[in-house]
């Protein structure tokens, strides 16, 4: 089993699709409008990895049951780097300085930041990153806010 799709409700549609499409790559697969209702659906190489819906009145919330953070896994080093650069070219504030280890002596990690609405997001790789930083917390970087 693995997991199909994420849903993600946002506040503004047009902003949210930017920045998914910009950040991720992700190809619009599906989109429509039911009177004042939008969603989509996007997604690489036909499958759809995030749907977004609009029917958010304000950001996420870190204090109430439901998601914690999305993770999205890359297959090498050199690939997160150029995440993390493109971060960087898009000003996009990250929640750590750079990238961080899982926890102290784990060699996975990633680059944690924020979408629009405020959803905690996770590039990550599994192992390979032992040169950078733990998040200086006293626990996994994932982990609470």
């Amino acid at each position: 089993m693995k997991v199909g799709h994420v849903g993600i409700n946002v506040i503004n549609m047009e902003e949210s699709k930017e920045f998914y499409l910009k950040l991720f790559g992700f190809d619009i697969l599906f989109e429509e409008t039911l009177e004042d209702k939008r969603y989509m659906f996007l997604g690489k190489d036909g499958e759809i990895i995030v749907t977004l819906w609009e029917q958010a009145n304000k950001n996420f919330s870190t204090s109430t049951a439901g998601l914690h953070h999305l993770a999205f896994i890359v297959d090498s080093v050199d690939e997160l780097k150029a995440f993390e650069k493109k971060l960087e070219e898009h000003k996009i504030t990250k929640i750590y300085n750079g990238i961080v280890t899982h926890c102290e002596g784990a060699s996975s990690g990633g680059v944690f930041f924020l979408d629009p609405n405020g959803v905690r997001l996770e590039v990550c790789i599994a192992e390979g990153i032992e040169e950078c930083n733990p998040s200086n917390h006293d626990h996994s970087s994932c982990g609470f806010f």
